[in-house]
This record gives structure tokens, C-alpha cells and sequence, in this order.
């Protein structure tokens, strides 16, 4: 990993950034610490456009105490880490009511600030939010990747080479934080992303929510990280850690505004009355979940069972990037029912185009592999135009109309 020690990435969600600010007043770039929100923005900073950043004591007093007159001085400006002080929205929104001139505010936020209670009033009409996540292995490769545009139009992208073996468990141990990449040794990566998990869990959390039992959030996210990729029973999570289950649902929705988890709703369609409709939860990033389950190198080289779960959170972040990168609006479910028959991933777009994704950390594919794909299939008809089991194999294998075995490489070709 030592090419990309001190390597700038070029990333993706720049050119939205720069479409939105030529018509939108205000630009909100929203993802998680360390994920290189600061990095880019200063991009669009300069002599036209004052940068300040609210991790600073002395901005975030002012932006505290006087958000109106704070933002008063402002004409154009970039401000970073907003959901600091969450009052400067009120504040922005009646300086652009004033002056609806686009791009007046290019704003960061470290958590889902639109989902914070101290938000009274909404930049709807007013702001346009752009996703910036960890970095995806196509932006590691500097090329922008098709596989989910061209799956959604029926055609499988074959990729210029396929990441197998020990490339692939190295590239899901490592994830997509910057900082992971530029440690070279797998114990200093997890030392980093240890101190980043406190920092955030027991830090930044009390920026966006007041939490009574904020010592049981670590160990919520470690329970979280056991049932990983895996239908969310908060029941029982919440009885090991003492907490109701409506207790443990707001502190889950507490660690996904902070960008470490994302609940993915179940796919259906009426009357598909046995399908189990319960969400399942991944981490966003596969070296953050590998952290968390302590899992290494060794470990999976002695037990393979161990990458499956790393694995389905690899292939998540890098499809809810892919995602974020297109123009259609397109969402994630996954599928299950009653016969435990599932699809780890079902992409669909706003025209109803689908792609069923399964994901398995095996360098064999077999026909059985595709059961809850095929289900898919048949409830869905034409409009699933094409299913995919990834793994951990270097060739394209069709399996069927529509059907295919592919490297797990395909996903940033």
C-alpha cells in the first residue's frame, strides 16, 4: 500500500459538488470523519470563498453564540463540520431567503444533520446534499466505475482484472479511510481505527444527540458488528446491554447518522406475504467492521468463514457509493422469506430496473448459490434485468437468462 501513502484521490462526488453549486444557494457535503470531506472541500475554496471549519474552539464559540452575525460576514463561504453548532442553519436559511444567489454556502457535516432534533426549520428548496463516503476501490484506481449503471440496464462490465485471494481479504481489511490506507502494517491500521471509533462513539455522538447510557454505545456497536449483514434483532441487543428496545432502535439511529451503519429495508412486492419484512444492518466500511470484530489476516487464512461478513460489507459500501453517483435515484433492499431463501443486495432504480447481488466469500459457484435470486426473478419478471452471485473467482460464468457467477472485482469495473 505504499503507493498510495501520500496520494490525493480523485473523487467522484466532486463533480456533483461542482454541478450543484452552480444552481443551488447551498451545497451540503454530509459523510463520515476522516472520510476526506475536509480535503475536497478546500478544493472549492479560495480567494472567492472563505473557508472555516467549526472544529476550530474560537469559530465554533462565534458560530454558538451569534450564529445570525456569524454568518452575516459571510457572502460565500465553505464551513466545515456544521453539525458543530446546528443553530448556523436557521441562520443560513434566512441569509439566502435574502440573497437566493447559487452556490453561497458549501457546508460538511460528520453526521446526518437533517435528522438532528435541534433542526426546526428545513433548507428544502434551499440545499442540495451531496454523499461522500470512505474512498471505493474505483477511486483507489483513479476510474470511474459502470458496473451498476450497466447491471441496471441488463449487461454485465467484465472487469480488467479480477482482485482475488489475498488481494481481496487485504483490500476488505483495509476498507476505504485514507488513514487505513496509508498504514502499512495491519496492526497499525486497526490501532487508528480504534481511536477513531472512541473518538467518534464517545465524542462526536454528543454533538447530535443528548444520550443518558452513552457507556453502552461501544458496546452496542460490538453486538451490532456479531449481527452484522444479518437481520437486526434489537429485542435482544437491547436485553444484553440493559437497555428497551426502543431504546436500542434510537441509539442504532444514532450510530447511522453517524455515518458507521446503515439499516437496508427488505425488498417486496404485494402478495409476497412470506417475506420477512425486518431491515438488516451493515457497516459502511469493512475495515471499521473488521476493527470492531478483531478480526486479521491470520485469522481468516486459518478460518475463510470469517471474510463472509467483511465480505457482504465491502460489496455494500462499495454499491451504496456507486449509488450515490448517479444521476437516477437508486436504493438497496434485501431479500428474504419465510423458507430463509435471501438476496444480500437488490439495486433498483426509480424506473423500476432491478439487479439482485449475492455475495459469497467461496472461490466455487453453484447452482443453488442463485435460489433466492431465481425467486427474485420470478416474482419480478422483466424488470430484473440481471442477477449476479460475486465471489471469489476470477471468471465470468453464466448461469442461466440473465444469470451470472462474477469476480467481486466486477463491482468497480
Amino acid at each position: 500500500m505504499a503507493s498510495s501513502k501520500f496520494q490525493l484521490f480523485t473523487r467522484f462526488s466532486a463533480e456533483r459538488i461542482s454541478t450543484a453549486l452552480a444552481d443551488t444557494p447551498v451545497v451540503m457535503l454530509v459523510g463520515p470523519r476522516q472520510c476526506g470531506k475536509t480535503t475536497l472541500v478546500r478544493q472549492f475554496a479560495g480567494k472567492e470563498r472563505e473557508y472555516l471549519t467549526l472544529d476550530d474552539e474560537t469559530a465554533l464559540e462565534a458560530a454558538r453564540s451569534d450564529p445570525t452575525g456569524f454568518v452575516r460576514g459571510l457572502d460565500r463561504a465553505a464551513i466545515d463540520e456544521v453539525q458543530r453548532a446546528p443553530e448556523l442553519l436557521r441562520a443560513i436559511k434566512r441569509s439566502v431567503d435574502s440573497s437566493r444567489r447559487p452556490g453561497r454556502f458549501l457546508l460538511t457535516g460528520s453526521a446526518d444533520i437533517l435528522a438532528l432534533p435541534q433542526l426546526s426549520e428545513s433548507l428544502a428548496g434551499r440545499m442540495e446534499i451531496v454523499n461522500l463516503m470512505p474512498l471505493s476501490r474505483a477511486e483507489i484506481a483513479g476510474k470511474k466505475p459502470v458496473f451498476l449503471k450497466t447491471a441496471l440496464a441488463g449487461k454485465l462490465v467484465r472487469p480488467a482484472s479480477a482482485m482475488i485471494g489475498n488481494d481481496l481479504v487485504q483490500a476488505v481489511l483495509v476498507g476505504g479511510y485514507p488513514e487505513m490506507l496509508r498504514r502499512e502494517s495491519p496492526r497499525r491500521r486497526q490501532a487508528w481505527a480504534r481511536d477513531y471509533l472512541k473518538a467518534v462513539v464517545q465524542g462526536d455522538v454528543q454533538d447530535v444527540a443528548a444520550i443518558d447510557k452513552l457507556d453502552r454505545l461501544p458496546t452496542m456497536l460490538q453486538l451490532l458488528s456479531q449481527q452484522a449483514g444479518q437481520l437486526t434483532n434489537f429485542a435482544q441487543i437491547g436485553s444484553q446491554i440493559g437497555i428497551d428496545d426502543k431504546t436500542t432502535r434510537k441509539y442504532a439511529g444514532i450510530l447511522e447518522q453517524m455515518f458507521l451503519v446503515r439499516r437496508v429495508a427488505p425488498w417486496f412486492r404485494n402478495p409476497l406475504n412470506r417475506l420477512v419484512k425486518t431491515p438488516k444492518l451493515h457497516f459502511l466500511d469493512s475495515g471499521m467492521l473488521a476493527t470492531v470484530l478483531g478480526v486479521t489476516p491470520e485469522q481468516i487464512a486459518k478460518n475463510r468463514l470469517a471474510l463472509g461478513p467483511l465480505l457482504k460489507a465491502f460489496a455494500f459500501g462499495e454499491l451504496i457509493k456507486q449509488a450515490s453517483w448517479l444521476d437516477e435515484n437508486t436504493t438497496l433492499h434485501h431479500y428474504r422469506d419465510k423458507d430463509q431463501d435471501e438476496v444480500d443486495f437488490i439495486a433498483a432504480d426509480e424506473h423500476g430496473a432491478m439487479v439482485a447481488i449475492q455475495v459469497k466469500a467461496s472461490a466455487t459457484v453453484y447452482s443453488s448459490d442463485f435460489k433466492g435470486i431465481k425467486k427474485v426473478k420470478k416474482f419480478s419478471g422483466a424488470d430484473l434485468k440481471l442477477g449476479v452471485v460475486l465471489y471469489d473467482g476470477p471468471s465470468i460464468v453464466p448461469f442461466g437468462d440473465r444469470l451470472f457467477a462474477a469476480p467481486v472485482s466486477c463491482l468497480w469495473s
